[in-house]
């Protein structure tokens, strides 16, 4: 089954989850050509940067400088993650267009992760979102709520469905713009993610719209697949699938962007982005974290003699 020209977006979420994963940091000038290489290669959604104390993440002390270089492309969609009401200021001073609120459905890794509970999560959520709607000139951001571990906790093991159901509801009566699902620590299945995928739809309805796969145990692929059956169309990854969970032992970050893209322009969805130029941009990380393991299958065998990568979309790299 082929899907001419239908769309699909990819968001480049390296940037943010895949640095703060590991232990080196990345220099700035070095995050920015990364963000000019990805733009050029056609992508036009990339969370960029999260909003945390320096002593705690010193890989995000340049948030500001790094949205703001992001920012330059007018028709970029800019996002960070904040996991705090003084985050989510930050992130609305920085001028983002879109935030995203970490809440774990798992309370272990809830409190293991931002020091709160879930419960405590959605009362900081509803701040943010008093805090969007106080904000005249924010009126067009969006506030996405990140639900993570939704398929299982590598601290707490099994997620009820009954407390993915509970915190699904508060966030939509919190005020979420968009409901998004992570696979935080790679436990994901594919049966297992189109049952989450109705049971949160039910709550939910159009408002879930992203999902957050890891490839920890080979499963991210085929995870997707099965979400695209069930009406997904975004979809985050990250460029040689960089990154992890400090709280899952063997993450391998999440799926790979190239390895995303070719999957689906095989299918036959639009993403818009130049396959080529993607892989091409590893070359990025390479020089900067030389010692950073890198995955992804496309980039490791190349591009199949039959495929036809994408011709470039023509826009062109601010100067």
């Amino acid at each position: 089954m082929t899907f001419p020209n239908e769309r699909v977006t990819v968001t480049e979420v390296g940037m943010r989850d895949g640095l703060q994963s590991i232990a080196r940091t990345m220099p700035t000038a070095a995050r920015k050509r990364w963000i000019d290489a990805a733009y050029a290669a056609g992508v036009r959604h990339m969370e960029v940067a999260s909003f945390v104390p320096p002593k705690l993440l010193p890989q995000m002390a340049d948030a500001d400088e790094v949205i703001a270089h992001a920012l330059r492309y007018p028709d970029l969609v800019v996002t960070a993650l904040v996991p705090n009401v003084k985050g989510a200021q930050r992130a609305l001073d920085a001028g983002v267009h879109r935030i995203i609120a970490p809440i774990s459905v798992s309370t272990a890794h809830s409190l293991a992760n931002v020091r709160k509970t879930p419960v405590e999560m959605i009362s900081a959520f509803a701040e943010m979102r008093a805090l969007i709607d106080s904000a005249s000139r924010a009126s067009n951001v969006e506030l996405v709520a990140g639900l993570s571990t939704v398929f299982g906790c590598t601290l707490q093991g099994d997620v009820p469905r009954a407390d993915i159901g509970s915190i699904t509801r508060a966030a939509v009566e919190a005020g979420a713009d968009v409901i998004a699902l992570g696979d935080t620590t790679g436990q994901a299945t594919p049966h297992q993610v189109g049952d989450i995928i109705d049971l949160v739809r039910g709550i939910a309805g159009e408002r879930l719209r992203s999902l957050h796969f890891h490839d920890t145990r080979g499963m991210g692929l085929a995870n997707t697949v099965i979400a695209l059956q069930h009406g997904i169309r975004e979809f985050d990854a990250s460029l040689a699938g960089l990154g992890g969970c400090p709280h899952a032992p063997g993450a391998t970050g999440n799926v790979a962007t190239e390895d995303l893209v070719f999957m689906l322009d095989s299918m036959g969805y639009d993403t818009g982005i130049d396959i080529a130029k993607l892989i091409a941009s590893r070359v990025l990380i390479t020089d900067a974290l030389p010692d950073e393991p890198l995955y992804g299958y496309i980039a490791r065998a190349g591009l199949p003699k039959q495929f036809s990568a994408m011709q470039s979309s023509g826009h062109e790299v601010v100067q």
